[in-house]
């Protein structure tokens, strides 16, 4: 349990600093939604652009079986790599977004 306490505090903690980034759109704000209880973790944009709605997820990590599952990622640099500069090992990193076939293929974990 101890390792999933370090994975939901280091997801925090990115989530909470990508949502810091501020947007060239003063009216978008960047909301961090936590849910610790089952382990479900989002940044979202949500606000108005030129008279346009804008609502979207961000960034979707989940923890399911001491492992992250990168459910989505709408970042540029990529949160696995970020995850494994902070000391993730791959092996407890899944890439959700691509289909249980693909994932094989990836040097990060299948599931």
């Amino acid at each position: 349990m101890a390792k999933v306490e370090q994975y939901r505090q280091l997801i925090q903690e990115l989530l909470q600093a990508y949502s810091e980034i501020k947007s060239s759109n003063e009216e978008v704000d960047a909301e961090v939604i936590f849910d610790q209880e089952h382990d479900r973790y989002q940044l979202v944009h949500v606000g108005w652009s030129n008279k346009r709605r804008v609502y979207g997820c961000v960034l979707h990590l989940d923890i399911k079986n001491e492992k992250i599952w990168i459910q989505h990622d709408g970042t540029e640099g990529g949160m696995a790599y970020e995850l494994t500069s902070r000391g993730v090992p791959k092996q407890d990193i899944v890439l959700a977004f691509h289909s249980p076939f693909k994932r094989q293929f990836t040097e990060f974990a299948v599931g």
